[in-house]
């Protein structure tokens, strides 16, 4: 039987340890947390100096696992994701050395700065849950979450990222600023990086399995789907998108929903906790005709839930 208090008790220890850092900001940690239960990847997307790299890192080490930050810049090579092959003269024979895509969880600062070259060797990673290097494939241990962060602002030196990566980013989310009170707060207290050195595991690798596995069992009932659908199907026919969200943006969205409800204490789904993390969900996954979305594409989202209808029935 689903037990709905290990999901809430997960998120507030979750929650409760990050926010130690991050000031003011629950709401985007536990759109964090969903994407890691649901098994997808963030993208985490706002102005310099806003804690986007503090927020992930406090995550990674409160989920506990093996992390690795990498600082993706003009120059970085697949092979510096991947890991590569080199000649051991000692033993007389090739040997692997992993890269840092053999964590648990990997973070991509800046992943805009890299090639597009560079950037595709995410998407086997992202989707597969594999590498591949010389004809060599290895699986990927669980869990793994790959937790990117870019400029949306600044262009020079940048290079977009290709809609079919785009579309293996479970959300993609903004931190935005403090109220006035809690950011008087944290200048004055001690160093951020020591308060996230300071943070321990709060979670047991137990119940980040259960919560990884078991949310599947969350009710939808079969208006709630079409509700969903239709609002999928919405992307597909506005005369302002070239394309709309695909098959594999719905399926994030229904899981989406499911953790949601979860986390909110339930065990079946309710159209506000669709209507919730739809924009989060499917704003990076639609093209508009001047080409790629920026922010534009929450604020499209958040149009087509006011226009689609909601089901009344008592669920």
């Amino acid at each position: 039987m689903l037990d709905v208090s290990r999901f809430t008790q997960y998120r507030d220890r979750v929650v409760e340890n990050c926010s130690k850092v991050i000031v003011g900001k629950d709401d985007v940690i536990s759109l964090v947390l969903t994407c890691f239960i649901c098994s997808g990847h963030v993208l985490l997307e706002d102005v310099p100096g806003t804690g986007k790299t503090m927020l992930l890192r406090a995550f990674s080490k409160t989920i506990g696992g093996q992390f690795r930050r990498i600082q993706f810049t003009p120059d970085l090579l697949p092979s510096d994701l991947t890991g590569i092959n080199f000649f051991n003269q000692k033993t007389g024979d090739f040997e692997f050395r992993p890269g840092p895509l053999f964590s648990n969880v990997v973070l991509a600062d800046e992943v805009n700065r890299a090639t597009p070259r560079t950037q595709s060797s995410l998407l086997e990673a992202m989707e597969e849950r594999q590498i591949t290097v010389d004809g060599v494939t290895t699986r990927l241990e669980e869990p793994f979450m790959v937790m990117a962060t870019q400029n949306p602002l600044e262009s020079y030196g940048t290079f977009p990222l290709p809609d079919a990566q785009m579309d293996r980013f479970f959300m993609r989310l903004s931190l935005g600023y403090m109220t006035r009170q809690q950011e008087m707060g944290v200048i004055s207290r001690a160093s951020t990086l020591d308060i996230v050195e300071s943070l321990g595991k709060t979670v047991s690798d137990e119940d980040t399995a259960y919560v990884r596995s078991a949310y599947t069992e969350v009710k939808v009932a079969p208006d709630v789907l079409s509700y969903m659908m239709d609002i999928v199907e919405r992307t597909r026919t506005e005369h302002n998108f070239v394309t709309g969200v695909s098959t594999r943006g719905a399926m994030a969205l229904y899981k989406a929903a499911q953790v949601t409800a979860l986390l909110d204490g339930r065990d079946y789904v309710i159209p506000e906790d669709v209507k919730y993390v739809a924009p989060f969900v499917l704003g990076h996954r639609i093209s508009a005709e001047s080409g790629a979305m920026t922010v534009s594409g929450t604020r499209f989202i958040e149009k087509i839930l006011e226009s689609v209808t909601i089901p009344l029935e008592t669920l």
